[in-house]
């Protein structure tokens, strides 16, 4: 009696452990190890999350599926960025027509991610990702002059709202357009969280109106935003331990392969 108990005992925890490897979805797994790495690289660098996340996911989904999971998480940790710093009312004086020019322009090409034209979306993510790595990487900086900031910010928001809406990168080319207006370290770190937020909330419109932010993407949010604050948290750790200006240019460098490989494996696709 007492073996035949065992025996059904040891029948039912492999039953219940066959379940619960069935109930974990592959997808919340790689969803979870992408958003700890750009957690960690947000953590160490202080920016990444969206770019190193849509770059991860996009080897494995289309980018329009990708945003509507970074989106929320992205969303939260700007806002936190946004107001960790005293810098919050000299940054609105200065980037609001940036701003307000990226929203003009995710709304002009809303309906890039769902369009004729979405397939070439990891194309144009994978080209983004190399030349935003590689302006990382390169000692040439540019210069705008004070009194050319506002209608070069608005053209630049334009440009960067467009892109957005097709790929879910808002680092080309607003990033090097605050670096070139003098905006630097901490300054520049707050400025981001300020401006993401913008980004990312119209980007959620267009996501919104195109059937994208769905019910469906709750679970994967959740995962992703869990994760990302646990990588930031790690990633600051590190910060005080080891080179940051080091990670950087090796984090550059991957940005540089991995948008090669999109691009790469995209063409590929669309030629074959």
């Amino acid at each position: 009696m007492a073996k035949a108990v065992s025996v059904t005992s040891r029948l039912c925890l492999r039953a219940a452990s066959v379940n619960v490897a069935r109930m974990i979805d592959p997808l919340l797994i790689l969803i979870a190890a992408v958003f700890l790495v750009a957690g960690f690289v947000k953590g160490v660098v202080g920016l990444g999350l969206p770019t190193v996340s849509m770059g991860l996911l996009a080897v494995n989904m289309a980018p329009s599926r990708a945003i509507a999971i970074v989106i929320v998480p992205a969303i939260v940790t700007n806002i936190w960025q946004t107001f960790v710093g005293p810098y919050l009312r000299d940054i609105l004086r200065r980037l609001w027509p940036l701003m307000i020019g990226t929203v003009i322009g995710c709304w002009l090409n809303a309906g890039a991610l769902t369009g004729p034209y979405a397939r070439y979306g990891t194309v144009v993510l994978g080209v983004l990702l190399v030349i935003y790595a590689i302006i990382g990487l390169s000692k040439f900086k540019f210069h705008v002059a004070p009194g050319n900031e506002k209608w070069v910010g608005g053209v630049v928001g334009i440009i960067t709202g467009v892109i957005s809406a097709s790929t879910g990168v808002q680092v080309i080319p607003s990033m090097p357009f605050m670096q070139a207006i003098g905006m630097e370290k901490d300054e520049l770190v707050q400025a981001l969280g300020v401006f993401f937020t913008t980004a990312t909330l119209a980007l959620a419109f267009n996501l919104t109106a195109g059937g994208l932010l769905t019910p469906a993407n709750a679970v994967p949010g959740t995962v992703a935003m869990a994760m990302a604050f646990a990588g930031m948290y790690v990633g600051q750790s590190v910060r005080q331990r080891m080179p940051a200006d080091a990670f950087r240019r090796w984090f550059l460098v991957a940005m540089i392969l991995l948008g090669l490989y999109l691009a790469g494996s995209a063409l590929v696709k669309e030629i074959g």
